[in-house]
């Protein structure tokens, strides 16, 4: 699928992408909607130099080629991966160091619903934040889909969670996926509730909201606090009082996936491997999944998303069997 000049989606034939040295190729079950593809749609967030114009950060399938060399996959085995583009697609390259096994027991659209969403939040939260136990984070629009697995996460690693999301509906999924506190922030100020049950300010802010929010959430960091800012919904210029950073000894951290280096991003998987796949076999992690729908109707996806009325991710299935469980 792909963005036309007038910004329409057009699901028209394309040549097959041709695979590297390194390189697999995989028949696409399912793939799944991030910001960043309504971002890319309207112009704003090209994909990075040499990879696929379309859209799709993430895909769940089979393997039709495997590279030469030293590894365990083969032809037909079921896959998912995060992609720098081109998961909406029958067909889709995948650089070999990405490709990740289903986990036990999923399906293609739980497996689709996956890597975009839990490398965000682990790579923000674990890596750039250094989360550690015991600590209070703040994790806004909790009922988004990085939102969602965000909570999981610090959850996991032991902390205290406020999420905030924008009506009863989803805080209430926020506090099903364990946060402590969740804050309608349509109805209350998030840093005056945060602030009465975390009393001293918290630790972490993981914040996708940017300008808006920018001054409530330094405000809202303790000694040696961190803010974590990985979006921009509401403007990207803010000011800053130094004197403020300098006396929480507190630091603010602008962080990207998808440009990032490729031996980056096959770390960044080896950790999720390592670190989340357990969970998820075990049961304790998963997606939440607002909506499987058609890729034919990816337009009215996009509209749901949007106008955010989506409660975690939608997938968009691509071909038939997204729902067996390999």
């Amino acid at each position: 699928m792909i963005v036309t000049s007038a910004g329409d989606l057009d699901w028209r034939r394309v040549p097959d992408p041709i695979a590297g040295p390194g390189d697999a190729i995989v028949a696409v079950r399912a793939t799944a909607l991030n910001r960043a593809d309504l971002a890319q749609r309207s112009g704003n967030y090209p994909p990075p130099a040499g990879e696929s114009d379309v859209l799709g950060l993430e895909l769940a399938g089979t393997l039709t080629h495997v590279p030469a060399g030293d590894h365990d996959f083969a032809v037909g085995d079921p896959v998912c991966a995060l992609v720098a583009g081109g998961g909406y697609a029958e067909l889709a390259r995948v650089p070999l160091g990405m490709l990740m096994r289903l986990p036990r027991g999923w399906s293609f659209v739980e497996a689709a619903a996956m890597p975009e969403v839990y490398s965000t939040a682990y790579l923000n939260l674990v890596l750039e934040a250094e989360l550690r136990a015991r600590e209070r984070v703040v994790i806004h629009g909790g009922a988004s889909g990085v939102g969602t697995a965000a909570i999981q996460v610090a959850k996991a690693w032991g902390c205290d969670v406020a999420a905030t999301a924008g009506s009863a509906e989803k805080t209430a999924i926020c506090l099903a996926q364990g946060a402590d506190v969740a804050i309608d922030y349509t109805k209350q100020d998030f840093a005056e509730e945060i602030g009465a049950v975390f009393e001293g300010g918290v630790d972490v802010v993981l914040d996708m909201v940017g300008a808006e929010y920018f001054g409530r959430n330094l405000d809202l960091l303790r000694v040696g606090g961190r803010l974590v800012i990985i979006a921009t919904l509401s403007g990207a210029k803010a000011t800053i009082d130094l004197r403020e950073l300098m006396a929480r000894r507190a630091r603010i951290v602008g962080s990207t996936l998808r440009n990032r280096p490729l031996e980056e991003k096959v770390s960044l998987r080896d950790a999720l491997v390592r670190d989340l796949f357990p969970r998820f076999e075990e049961g304790t992690m998963a997606p939440v999944i607002d909506a499987v729908v058609s890729i034919g109707d990816a337009e009215d996806a996009h509209a749901r998303m949007r106008a955010n009325e989506n409660a975690g991710k939608i997938v968009l299935v691509v071909a038939p069997g997204s729902d067996e469980r390999p």
